[in-house]
């Protein structure tokens, strides 16, 4: 039996502050999606840190953005941590849709096929919350800020005008030919997961 590919995975690095963590997040996410959500779009932009940024005005993709920023927000505010900054993560996950025979006696099932969604490609987002004390560091956290999403969206562009052979043949006429998933702190994959670290 062949073993599956394991999907490419990009890291992205992201650094905010309480007040600005919403929407430096929401922003790479919806610049992630822009480049690798298939169905048209009408394109619009947003300004994060007087940076302008792609954004999907996908209802639905709004809705479970939101909600998965919220979810880190709320996790990263709750974290006490004494050298004053936290780190969380989000992942995208694409899949695609393939046939699959079921397996066993395709003789007592009747043969029939089932869909399975195989990953082609993963993002993992780390999120770096800041809280800082003094005016000098929030001078240092804003422009810190600042540079690291301006450094994340530029490296969103180069991978995906770089890395495209992966990405499967669109053979469906559903409005989205690739389901996603937004994750909250996922599991890691390897060596630390089979002896059981995370």
């Amino acid at each position: 039996m062949e073993q599956p590919r394991r999907p490419p995975e990009y890291i992205l690095e992201v650094f905010a502050d309480p007040t600005s963590i919403k929407d430096v997040v929401q922003g790479i996410l919806h610049t992630i999606f822009f480049h690798r959500y298939f169905p048209s779009l009408r394109p619009s932009t947003i300004e994060v840190l007087d940076l302008t940024l792609p954004f999907v005005a996908d209802p639905e993709l709004q809705t479970l953005i939101d909600t998965r920023v919220y979810q880190l927000v709320r996790q990263l505010s709750s974290t006490t941590s004494p050298n004053s900054s936290v780190r969380g993560q989000i992942a995208v996950q694409f899949f695609e849709k393939r046939r699959r025979k079921a397996g066993g006696l395709g003789w007592f099932t009747g043969g029939t096929k089932t869909e399975e969604e195989i990953c082609w490609e993963i993002w993992r987002l780390e999120v770096t919350l800041a809280t800082p004390k003094t005016e000098t560091e929030r001078t240092k956290v804003s422009k810190a800020m600042e540079m690291t999403l301006q450094k994340t969206a530029l490296k969103i562009v180069a991978i995906v005008n770089q890395n495209k052979d992966h990405i499967p043949p669109i053979t469906t006429s559903e409005m989205n030919p690739f389901p996603y998933q937004i994750n909250l702190n996922p599991r890691i994959e390897g060596w630390a997961k089979t002896i059981g670290m995370y």
